[in-house]
């Protein structure tokens, strides 16, 4: 994560500069070793620059969302800012993943050569993502001189009551760069859907067979053989690899000065050579554009959702801004006395909605162009405007010839009719807006009259005269009859 000295202090706190001024220095001159190293390929360079383009193209995105995107956003913005850290370092991340007891947390302590995470006979214990540096991995990014290589614990896949757990697992394995798959004898139906699952996720992955110290030698060729059948087109055959993590007690004899024996029981050193030599190959073929290419995929992923959650919430604000407006203007032109002055007080209704729905999409519109949008809504809306302004002519007689007194037996129709007129109008605008203040290659005539087939007027009309009902209290009325 960025350090808090680089945020700035307006309401946008929560979102750093791209290329805070402190960082951009050692950044390019990492940048610069990186070009200069000669151990890259410049193809994985070239990747590794467009990698940290989209990560902090994608941040940049945050910052053109409202407040309330930016608090929905707020966990993706702070993965997407560690994984901005995680690209200039030179970080690589290899993840574990298997089922409890298959000796997960076994084989990162032999990999690290100490006891840094528990273990429990157990299993289950892990109830969080935990990271672990691997300071003897030997391997290091070239020309980023703070590279490291970091393992990280995951819980159980068929951990009970761990479904939150295993989403947590699933956005680890797509932030991470190599995935390491533990199992300790043929895979079940969980863990083959739990690897074809993060096969999707296009890393590199190991099969890593544990405990092989529990099988005979027949055994082992017999489970080499099913596993090479069931995972084929799944991993490579190289990348199903052997372990003994945690190996069981084995009896010493020992030959003691004076000639006698003496027994004693030791736990025999962790085999976990070849799968330390397939991490480093991997590591070493890769290495940059690795690391770069899931960066990328990453930074993708995150914008993908900013825009789709833009596009949501616009959507249902929309919606809600189209529909609160249309039941004002029903209630405001029913429940006006005077004759003909409901009308005025409808068209500044929807006035008033198209300038709300331009400020939702973000963009500005002057009273005159919100005046001519609606005017070429409404010339759109032919017949469905005409019979609104039937609805209005009668009931404003009505009202005329009552002095007012008309205004309970207009105010259902009138208003419906009105709130009907402003919510196609709305509907309208709503797409106008949706399309970048464009109709497209569509027109306004041709989107007023799908809007019009797809509503179902009968239905909208009820649900404004129940709002009418609501907001006047006639209900009242009806229940004195």
């Amino acid at each position: 994560m960025p350090n808090e000295s680089n945020a700035p202090s307006d309401r946008d706190s929560d979102l750093p500069p791209s290329t805070p001024p402190s960082e951009a220095a050692s950044e390019d001159a990492a940048l610069a070793t990186v070009a200069a190293s000669g151990t890259s390929d410049i193809s994985d360079d070239r990747r590794y620059l467009d990698a940290l383009q989209s990560v902090r193209h994608t941040l940049d995105r945050f910052r053109g969302c409202s407040e309330q995107e930016k608090e929905l956003l707020r966990q993706d913005l702070s993965q997407l800012q560690t994984m901005e850290t995680k690209l200039t370092s030179g970080r690589v991340e290899i993840v574990v993943f298997g089922e409890i007891s298959t000796g997960k947390s076994a084989l990162i302590n032999a990999l690290v050569g100490k006891a840094v995470t528990q273990v429990d006979i157990q299993g289950g214990w892990t109830k969080e993502i935990w990271h672990v540096a691997w300071d003897g991995a030997g391997y290091r990014i070239p020309g980023l001189a703070n590279s490291e290589v970091v393992l990280i614990d995951t819980p159980g896949i068929n951990e009970v009551g761990g479904a939150d757990r295993g989403e947590m697992a699933q956005d680890t394995a797509r932030q991470a760069d190599v995935i390491l798959f533990v199992i300790d004898s043929d895979l079940n139906e969980t863990e083959y859907s739990a690897l074809v699952a993060l096969a999707s996720v296009n890393k590199p992955i190991i099969v890593v067979l544990n405990k092989i110290d529990l099988y005979s030698k027949k055994e082992r060729e017999r489970l080499d053989e099913i596993l090479a059948q069931r995972l084929e087109g799944i991993v490579p055959l190289e990348s199903i690899v052997e372990t003994s993590a945690q190996p069981k007690e084995v009896e010493y004899i020992i030959q003691q000065a004076d000639g006698t024996e003496r027994s004693e029981w030791r736990n025999p050193p962790p085999k976990i050579e070849d799968l330390k030599l397939r991490l480093l190959e991997v590591l070493e073929e890769d290495g940059l554009g690795l690391l770069a290419l899931n960066a990328a995929m990453y930074a993708a992923d995150k914008s993908d959702r900013v825009a789709a959650l833009k596009v949501k919430i616009r959507d249902r604000r929309a919606n809600q801004t189209v529909w609160s407006f249309a039941v004002a203007k029903a209630v405001a032109v029913g429940a006006n006395p005077a004759a003909f002055f409901d009308v005025l007080g409808g068209s500044a209704v929807d006035l008033a909605m198209l300038r709300a729905l331009a400020h939702i999409y973000g963009i500005d519109m002057t009273w005159s162009n919100v005046e001519k949008l609606a005017t070429s809504i409404l010339q759109a809306a032919g017949w469905t405007i005409t019979a609104e302004l039937g609805t209005h002519a009668l009931s404003s007689l009505v009202k005329a010839a009552t002095l007012g007194w008309g205004t309970v037996l207009t105010a259902l129709p009138q208003g419906a009719a009105a709130g009907y007129g402003s919510y196609i109008v709305g509907k309208a605008a709503k797409y106008y807006f949706e399309h970048g203040a464009s109709w497209g290659d569509e027109g306004p005539k041709t989107v007023v009259k799908r809007i019009l087939a797809e509503t179902d007027k009968k239905s909208v009309l009820q649900d404004l005269k129940q709002e009418i009902q609501k907001k006047l209290h006639l209900n009242r009325h009806s229940d004195d009859k």
